[in-house]
């Protein structure tokens, strides 16, 4: 695994020329990406969120795509229209801004349920379809999504459904006073995204996403996902608990938690350091609403895997 760990530090160290004092935000991203999965970057206005995308997507060297997600944002902006074309008497497939690696979805929550569940096939199927005519996206392929959880007014809460799509929920929050003297230095002449140069190349992320299905997941570890899962399912205090897919990612997050840490099996740190971000959107805290249950979920997350017992070594 020394050639995953090798990538991810190329581009933590790139990243981090733009993001500064966020490692343990950069390294889930770029667990995501290994894994292939989506990621929901949720917190105030000002943290850099739209940065931390944008220099991701220079960094892999993959195309990127932007879309400034509004009220009068149609299905068809995203995922193409079939028009009749009067010049060459026929109709023609004219694709839209989702055929590309990297779709930074901006303010995801301010489109319509109509507009938004448009990406779901996108992020689940890793294709579009446009009258009746399916279309195979290349890979890889990534939807980064930024929202706002505190401004509520003309915006539409993502449905459990479209959560569940996304690996990560992650939060950037407020730098530390150090970390923001540093920003203030870096940006008083010039915009340090702007010179970001890309440091891996597709054919590599796709090898390192191939390399990182061969980690090592011991029955031990597979138990104690499973545990987990079965511990928020019960709990009287979740409504709604991680679902098999949420298992799943789980033990695929990990997987590559482990890869980029340089080793070739899974432990139980790695969960329990991919538990929060994988996890916590997925539940459903009794009183609390989808879009208000980040801290009471991630403070379950918590609870739970104290209380499940991790495996140790025989």
């Amino acid at each position: 695994m020394a050639s995953i760990y090798e990538l991810a530090g190329r581009i933590r160290e790139n990243v981090a020329k733009v993001i500064i004092g966020k490692g343990e935000v950069i390294d889930s991203m770029i667990v995501s990406i290994l894994c292939g999965g989506h990621i929901l970057l949720e917190d105030v206005p000002g943290t850099g969120k739209t940065t931390l995308a944008k220099a991701l997507a220079k960094t892999i060297g993959c195309t990127c795509t932007r879309i400034q997600f509004t009220p009068d944002l149609l299905p068809s902006d995203l995922t193409g229209i079939n028009f009749y074309n009067q010049k060459e008497g026929e109709f023609v497939v004219r694709k839209g801004p989702v055929f590309t690696n990297i779709l930074l979805a901006d303010e995801i929550n301010r489109a319509t349920p109509r507009t938004q569940s448009s990406l779901l096939e996108c992020m689940e199927e890793k294709q579009v379809t446009i009258d009746r005519e399916t279309f195979a996206l290349e890979l890889p392929f990534l939807v980064i999504a930024t929202q706002n959880p505190v401004e509520t007014q003309g915006t539409f809460v993502l449905p459990e459904a479209q959560l569940d799509r996304f690996l990560m929920r992650l939060s950037m929050g407020y730098p530390e006073k150090k970390d923001e003297l540093g920003i203030l230095s870096s940006r008083k002449e010039s915009d340090p995204l702007a010179a970001l140069e890309p440091q891996v190349s597709r054919e590599e992320l796709l090898e390192a996403g191939r390399e990182v299905k061969k980690i090592r997941v011991s029955d031990a570890v597979k138990e104690y996902l499973v545990e987990i899962a079965e511990a928020s399912r019960k709990d009287e205090d979740i409504k709604l608990g991680v679902s098999p897919r949420g298992t799943l990612a789980l033990m695929n997050a990990s997987m590559a938690c482990a890869a980029i840490a340089g080793r070739d099996f899974v432990t139980p740190d790695d969960v329990k350091k991919m538990a929060g971000p994988v996890l916590a959107h997925r539940l459903i805290c009794k009183g609390y609403t989808v879009m208000k249950s980040g801290n009471p979920a991630l403070e379950k997350v918590k609870e739970l895997l104290a209380r499940v017992p991790a495996p140790v070594e025989g």
